[in-house]
C-alpha cells in the first residue's frame, strides 16, 4: 500500500502546469489532494480502473504502459516530477486507459476530478495549458502510429532515438541521453524483443553513429539518424 504524506502547498509549486496560482489558491488545492509516497516499481493506477484522480508528480518517475493480449509490455511514456496524468479520465469520465507504475521513489499528489474540473473553471490560464497538453499528447500517439504502421522495428528504433536525443539536448549535430535506456524498455517502446535492439544499438555503433560512454548513449551524427528515418518515411 501506498503510503500517506502530510499535504504541502509548497510541493504543488514544483508542478508547473499550476505556475502563477496564489499562494491562497495552492494551500486550499493542497489541502484537497491526497498525498501518497510509491516505491519502485509499485502500481499507482490500473487499466480499466474506476478511479478519476489527477496526480500531479513532485517528486520521482512514473511509467505510463499496458500489456498486449499476449502479454507483451507496450510502453507509451515515462513521466518526470513537475508533470501529471490521469487529466483525460478526470474529463471525460471514462475508465483509466492504461497502467501507471513508478519508476523509482514517488511522490504524488492526487486531485478528485470535480475538484480539478472546477478549477479548469475558475483559472483560464491553466485551462489552456491542460488543452495544449492534450494537444501535444494527440500528435505524439499520432506520431507513434504513423511510424507502428510505416516502419520496420530497425526504423522505430531509430525515430526513438532521434525523440530522446531532443528531449536530452542537441547540440553541434549529437546529444547525449543519460542514462541510457534499457534495451529493455526500448524494446517495450517501439514494439519488439530486446534481443533485437540490442543488435541494432550495435549494428549503429559500428556504423559510428551511437557510442556507449559510462553509463550514457551518445548520439555521435544525429543528421545521419535523422536521414535514416526520413527516406523512409518519404518513401512509404
Amino acid at each position: 500500500m501506498p503510503q500517506s504524506v502530510q499535504p504541502s502547498s509548497l510541493g504543488l509549486r514544483r508542478i508547473a502546469l499550476l505556475d502563477g496560482l496564489s499562494d491562497e489558491r495552492l494551500e486550499a488545492l493542497a489541502r484537497e489532494c491526497a498525498w501518497r509516497n510509491y516505491r519502485a516499481g509499485q502500481r499507482i493506477i490500473s487499466r480499466a480502473a474506476a478511479d478519476r484522480d489527477v496526480y500531479l508528480i513532485i517528486s520521482g518517475r512514473v511509467r505510463v504502459t499496458t500489456y498486449s493480449a499476449a502479454g507483451r509490455q507496450v510502453t507509451f511514456r515515462d513521466i518526470a516530477a513537475g508533470e501529471l496524468f490521469g487529466e483525460v479520465a478526470a474529463i471525460d469520465d471514462m475508465p483509466r486507459s492504461a497502467d501507471v507504475v513508478a519508476l523509482e521513489s514517488a511522490l504524488t499528489a492526487s486531485i478528485p476530478p470535480s475538484v480539478f474540473r472546477r478549477l479548469l473553471r475558475e483559472e483560464p490560464t491553466l485551462a489552456e495549458r491542460v488543452l495544449r497538453r492534450l494537444a501535444s499528447l494527440v500528435r505524439r500517439m499520432s506520431e507513434r502510429v504513423i511510424d507502428l504502421s510505416t516502419l520496420g522495428v530497425h526504423r522505430r528504433l531509430h525515430a526513438e532515438l532521434l525523440r530522446l536525443a531532443r528531449e536530452a539536448g542537441v547540440a553541434r549535430n549529437g546529444a547525449r541521453i543519460d542514462p541510457a535506456p534499457k534495451h529493455a524498455d526500448l524494446a517495450s517502446q517501439v514494439s519488439t524483443y530486446r534481443e533485437q535492439v540490442t543488435r541494432e544499438l550495435s549494428a549503429l555503433a559500428k556504423a559510428g553513429i551511437v557510442r556507449r560512454e559510462g553509463r550514457a548513449l551518445v548520439i555521435r551524427d544525429l543528421k545521419r539518424l535523422e536521414r535514416l528515418v526520413e527516406e523512409v518515411k518519404s518513401s512509404a
